[in-house]
């Protein structure tokens, strides 16, 4: 398995849990870190059977898995929100627009604003350190296509990485930091970070939570995640068919244990039936929709049960 970062500690909670379990015993799992675009690589390359995706499969990445004869069933996993962080000690921005958010990271901003006065003028006339994802990362490209219009849309004046440590510790190292990163690396280091509120398109400041994304408030930044399982390897491989279904069985303890938005019991139903029908593809075609609901996503995603193929 490879791909995304943020995806990554619930799949790797989900390894140690199945490991206890007696068709988990003796059985050789291996976890990377690379970001969603390198685990898509190495899915539609067949060097993995399982890519973890922070973002759904794009065109490009389609027409590779074509070319390889690699099919696949997408598995929506969790709910993310994706968290716009500053150090602890930052005692002005309480709360940030898209409007700023875009004036502070879109391409053109590289070298021109890199102070916190310029964001606000009513903050601070210092230095500001920016912190986020890696080009590799489907947090990148989400948020740059949410924030900038566009995923590629973005400065590169700043500290990047594929691995959410990295995010994690450039802000918790520097009072002048912002940076952006999954809910659940924010969670589980909110000793270490603060959370800006994001004025909704509705003109309301909402803070990332549960609550906030269930209740469809946190947007654009509200997304969700994703398993693709190779479909061969779930044909041939009872190993790969043992683990698939534990994860999606176990996803809402697994996802709240490591401080993601679990799906309620009813979608993970839902989720197990895709599987079982053997519903191959992607509900997304090719595009990276954001601003859905968890409504909204969840119908789109299982939007395929409804063909008649399907019935």
């Amino acid at each position: 398995m490879s791909g995304s970062s943020t995806v990554y500690p619930i799949v790797q909670a989900g390894i140690s849990a199945f490991r206890q379990t007696a068709a988990g015993k003796g059985v050789r799992i291996s976890l990377k870190e690379t970001g969603s675009t390198a685990g898509f690589r190495d899915l539609c390359s067949g060097r993995v059977e399982i890519s973890n995706a922070s973002r759904p499969i794009n065109t490009n990445e389609l027409k590779a898995c074509a070319a390889k004869g690699i099919r696949f069933i997408e598995v929506p996993l969790a709910f993310d929100a994706l968290s716009v962080v500053v150090h602890p000690g930052n005692s002005w921005a309480k709360a940030v627009s898209t409007q700023q958010l875009s004036l502070l990271w879109n391409r053109n901003a590289q070298g021109r604003i890199n102070r916190w006065n310029q964001v606000n003028p009513a903050w601070p006339k210092r230095p500001i350190k920016l912190c986020g994802a890696g080009g590799d990362s489907g947090t990148f490209h989400y948020f740059n296509k949410a924030i900038n219009g566009d995923e590629d849309n973005s400065r590169r004046d700043y500290t990047a990485s594929e691995d959410d440590n990295v995010v994690v510790n450039c802000v918790a190292a520097d009072p002048q930091a912002l940076g952006y990163l999954g809910y659940g690396w924010f969670r589980s280091n909110s000793g270490r970070l603060k959370a800006l509120a994001v004025v909704n398109p509705k003109g309301k400041p909402v803070l990332p939570s549960v609550q906030s994304v269930l209740q469809g408030q946190y947007q654009p930044l509200s997304r969700p995640l994703f398993i693709y399982v190779n479909d061969q390897a779930l044909l041939d491989s009872a190993e790969v068919r043992s683990f698939t279904t534990f994860l999606i069985r176990n996803a809402p303890e697994l996802v709240a244990k490591t401080n993601y938005i679990p799906f309620p019991d009813s979608t993970i139903r839902l989720v197990e039936t895709k599987l079982y029908r053997h519903v191959l593809g992607t509900s997304f075609g090719g595009g990276l929709p954001v601003g859905l609901t968890i409504g909204d996503a969840l119908q789109r995603s299982f939007d395929q049960h409804k063909r008649p193929e399907f019935r």
